[in-house]
């Protein structure tokens, strides 16, 4: 019986061939369609997140208990370059840099700003951060050069200094001491990042220790990881390794920006109203197919009503034509959304003007969708859904049919 409703059901769909191919159109597309866009909007927040990380604070910090919440020069790690070393040699990673955070009053020959000055490893800092690639002007520190610094667009302009001009700076030593010192400028940056333009400066880590008497200390270890999909198994591999090491305090990405994390959420939640209405859509246009269908056979379904057939097996009927139809756009959508995945995983996705404004910001030209089981699946599950919902109240309406007006129906 099973058998002979299946074939009954199938055979239905095509009284009206271009019916059910326009739903199914409609199924196909909109599957595919969600299938490419969450995947895109996936693909674009793992680039968001490389790209607001990699700008300075890296996938991973280590970092004293209290640093984060504190940000004191005397909340130090010891030996810090000696621990960048070591994670590099056991975890097989270049990119780790150490680093050191003073606040100085800079001063050149006209004006004087207030400025966060980082010591920073210069042969590891461009691995771990884009920064030294947006010096636009001059160069970035070079190993084995102390005495040079490197400043922000905007704090040049505010200080009136250029390329080869000195500076001369002074702050608080990790022992409460006077810092002082003359270094030449030697590379201009712009980030476009307003905050980090105007107030952020790097010399050498050994230069900054020397003045800052911070000896061999530093206050963080920035890390980051080949892809962001990897930062949850390196935080894992680098726990393990300083397990025992209860001074250090070991946080992800979450703790050092959390207001990326609530913009990814926003993002997410805005654009969830855009494919409910899609699916929506879907269902409004299955619920149109099937009502039509039931409508257009109500003298049939009242001649099977009076031959005994129950309402019941009838409305399963309807059920079961909804479901191939909806059965075949997912599995065609899903084919037609893979495509189009699989074809811009290989050349990318870019916006008009996006290759100017990476080139700008040493950010990367195309957008990679991203392949994973919530954005294969979560579009067509939820057009799915919507369409038998849909179907309900065409099956439901033959609950109300009697014989014998079903079979006066014109």
């Amino acid at each position: 019986m099973k058998d002979v409703t299946l074939r009954m059901a199938w055979r239905n769909l095509w009284r009206h061939w271009r019916r059910t191919w326009l739903t199914v159109g409609a199924m196909i597309f909109s599957n595919g369609l969600l299938i490419f866009a969450m995947s895109l909007q996936f693909g674009s927040y793992d680039m968001m997140i490389d790209n607001s990380l990699q700008a300075f604070s890296g996938h991973l910090q280590l970092q004293h208990p209290r640093y984060l919440e504190e940000p004191k020069m005397r909340y130090a790690v010891d030996d810090i370059a000696e621990l960048a070393e070591r994670l590099r040699r056991e975890l097989g990673l270049d990119n780790i840099s150490a680093r050191a955070v003073g606040f100085a009053l800079a001063s050149s020959n006209e004006r004087s700003y207030g400025l966060q000055i980082i010591g920073a490893d210069p042969a590891h800092e461009p691995l771990v951060s884009t920064l030294p690639g947006l010096v636009k002007q001059g160069r970035y520190l070079e190993p084995g050069t102390p005495g040079e610094i490197v400043i922000g667009a905007v704090l040049a302009r505010n200080l009136k200094a250029g390329l080869g001009d000195e500076l001369t700076f002074i702050g608080s030593g990790f022992d409460d001491s006077f810092a002082a010192g003359i270094v030449t400028v030697v590379g201009i940056f712009e980030s476009g990042v307003a905050d980090l333009d105007r107030a952020v400066a790097q010399v050498d880590l050994g230069y900054f220790q020397d003045v800052f008497a911070m000896q061999d200390r530093g206050h963080s270890l920035a890390v980051r990881a080949q892809h962001i999909d990897d930062v949850e198994s390196l935080q894992l591999q680098i726990g393990e390794l300083l397990d025992a090491d209860k001074s250090l305090s070991l946080r992800h990405w979450d703790e050092l920006q959390p207001g990326l994390r609530q913009a990814i959420q926003a993002d997410m939640a805005s654009n969830s109203f855009m494919y409910i209405v899609l699916v929506v859509l879907v269902a409004f246009s299955v619920l149109n197919t099937q009502l039509m269908s039931v409508l257009e056979r109500t003298r049939e379904f009242g001649t099977m009503m009076a031959l005994g057939l129950q309402p019941t097996r009838l409305a399963r009927l309807v059920m079961l034509e909804t479901a191939l139809m909806t059965a075949l756009g997912l599995v065609l959508g899903i084919a037609v959304g893979l495509a189009i995945n699989l074809y811009m995983s290989r050349v990318g996705f870019s916006y008009p003007g996006m290759d100017e404004v990476a080139l700008k910001f040493n950010l990367p030209e195309r957008i990679y969708p991203a392949f994973t089981i919530l954005s294969m699946t979560l579009g067509p599950a939820a057009v799915a859904i919507g369409s038998l919902l849909a179907a309900l109240y065409p099956a439901l309406r033959l609950y109300l049919l009697t014989p014998i007006d079903a079979m006066r129906a014109v």
